[in-house]
C-alpha cells in the first residue's frame, strides 16, 4: 500500500487487500471532531488511488462506535452565528456542506465499505453508517438519531439516506423523536445485516466479509457499486441503461473468462488489481 497521510483521528490498519479504517478517540467515545471532517475524505482519497485495497472496514476503539458529533464543533457554531447574519448564514452553509462531502467520500469510493459498529452509533455516526454499503452491529449497540434532542434537524445525510435503507414511517418516526433503538430493531428493518455478540465479534466478522469480497474480481466490484448508488438515486429505467453502458464498456475484462475457468475446473479465480491512476 501507499503511504497514507496521517490523521490524528483514524487508525489505519491492513491485513493483505483488507484496510480497517478504525476511529481513534476512545476516551471521548469516538467523537466527530475537525480532525474527522478533514481527514476522512483524504484518507478515502489516498486509498482509492492504492488499487491494492479492496475493501474498507470502519470501526471504533474503544467502548462505542461514535457519540457522533464533539461537542466544541457545535461551540464554533454557535460562535459564528453571533456574526451578521447574511454572511454567517453563508459560511454555515459552507460548513455543512464540507461535512456532507466528507462522508459522501465513502459512497463515492470504488471501494466496499463495511461499518463495524458497537456500543453508541448517535447523531453523526448514523449519517456515517448511512454512507456506508454493509452495516454490521454488536448485540449492545444503541443508535439515535439526536439532532432532534438539540433542537435541529439532522444536515449531513440521515434525513437523505435513512428513508431508502428502511421503511419511510420508521426513519420519519426515529427523526422526529429522537428515540433510542438497537441491533434487534436495526436488523428487523434492514439497516443492519446482522447481529454480532460483541465488539470483537463484529469487528471479526467485517473483517471476513470484507476479505470475502477482496477475492472477487475489482472491476466488477466497482461497477456493481456504482451502479447500486445510480440505481438508488435514479428510476429503474435510467439505471437499466447506465449498467448496460458500463457493462459494454467493462465486460471485455480477462476477469470474466478467470472467473469461468475458475468455476469450471472447482478452483479460486486470482484477480489483478485494477491499473493505477497514470
Amino acid at each position: 500500500m501507499t503511504e497514507l497521510p496521517t490523521s490524528d483521528f483514524f487508525e489505519i490498519l491492513r491485513d493483505g487487500p483488507v484496510v480497517e479504517m478504525r476511529m481513534n478517540r476512545p476516551d471521548k467515545a469516538n467523537g466527530m471532531n475537525m480532525a474527522f471532517w478533514d481527514d476522512l475524505p483524504v484518507l478515502m482519497s489516498a486509498l482509492d488511488a492504492d488499487m491494492s485495497v479492496r475493501a474498507l472496514v470502519i470501526s471504533g476503539a474503544g467502548k462505542h462506535f461514535s457519540g457522533g458529533m464533539d461537542l466544541a464543533a457545535f461551540q464554533s457554531i454557535h460562535q459564528l452565528l453571533s456574526q451578521e447574519p447574511g454572511r454567517a448564514a453563508y459560511a454555515l452553509r459552507r460548513l455543512i456542506q464540507k461535512f456532507q462531502a466528507s462522508l459522501s467520500s465513502l459512497e463515492q469510493s470504488r471501494l466496499p465499505v463495511i461499518a463495524a459498529i458497537h456500543g453508541a452509533c448517535i447523531g453523526g455516526a448514523v449519517d456515517l453508517i448511512c454512507c456506508c454499503d454493509v452495516r454490521l452491529a454488536a448485540k449492545d449497540v444503541r443508535f439515535a438519531i439526536e439532532e432532534i434532542n438539540i433542537g435541529m434537524a439532522a444536515d449531513v445525510g440521515t434525513l437523505q439516506r435513512l428513508p431508502k435503507l428502511i421503511p419511510f414511517g420508521i426513519a420519519a418516526e426515529l427523526a422526529l423523536t429522537g428515540r433510542r433503538f438497537g441491533a434487534d430493531d436495526a436488523a428487523g428493518w434492514g439497516l443492519v445485516n446482522a447481529v454480532h455478540e460483541d465488539a470483537d465479534a463484529v469487528r471479526a466478522a467485517a473483517r471476513d466479509l470484507a476479505a470475502e469480497i477482496a477475492q472477487k474480481s475489482p472491476l466488477a466490484i466497482a461497477g456493481i457499486k456504482t451502479s447500486m448508488t445510480y440505481a438508488r438515486d435514479h428510476g429503474v429505467q435510467d439505471g437499466l441503461e447506465q449498467i448496460a453502458v458500463w457493462n459494454a464498456g467493462m465486460l471485455r475484462s480477462e476477469d470474466l473468462m478467470r472467473a469461468i475457468q475458475a468455476r469450471m475446473t472447482k478452483a479460486e479465480a486470482d484477480f489483478a488489481d485494477l491499473l493505477d491512476d497514470m
